[in-house]
């Protein structure tokens, strides 16, 4: 970026495919190492420092949160960074040697791109609780009504109860 450096007004645009470099990720979502990133990146010199504008391609490893199937997730990332010649604060980047590293600022970016609990498709079903199968598309599944053990004894005494006259049914036959 030697071209750029300390000269505000200039511009210059960068496309790369590389490694992602890391894992990053963790849970049901990750990136691993050797996934290629594209990146396409305008770097503009400004008076602070090196401003870096892009975007980031990348795919990501999943597992669907309702069925568990592994499936590739596109995570594209746009950035904006200030690299700063001079570091204010800690927590500036910085152009050193003339350099940016874009790796962390594209690395936090994706990591905040990776969806908490991903699905391989919007109407997945997830599993049938009972068979642990995969349902198809779609599915609404009712799942049986069991009788607590507890009471399964009382089971049959609603319906003897609703078969037998009630006081209130003999008032009412006798003021007919």
């Amino acid at each position: 970026m030697r071209d750029i450096v300390h000269k505000p007004g200039r511009m210059r645009e960068v496309e790369e495919t590389a490694p992602f470099g890391e894992k990053v990720g963790e849970g049901l979502a990750a990136v691993l190492p050797d996934q290629p990133i594209d990146l396409d990146v305008r770097l503009e010199s400004v008076h602070e420092g090196i401003l870096a504008t892009g975007t980031a391609s990348v795919t990501a490893l999943a597992t669907c949160a309702r069925c568990l199937a592994e499936f590739d997730l596109d995570v594209d990332v746009d950035f904006l960074e200030l690299f700063a010649y001079d570091g204010a604060s800690e927590s500036d980047y910085l152009v050193v040697d003339e350099t940016v590293d874009l790796l962390p600022v594209v690395r936090d970016a994706v990591v905040l791109a990776l969806p908490f609990q991903p699905v391989d498709r919007p109407d997945c079903s997830g599993l049938d609780p009972e068979t642990g199968e995969r349902l198809e598309p779609g599915t609404d599944l009712v799942p049986e009504e069991t009788i607590d053990p507890r009471w399964a004894a009382l089971q049959g005494f609603a319906q003897d109860v609703a078969d037998e006259p009630s006081d209130d049914d003999a008032q009412a036959s006798k003021k007919e």
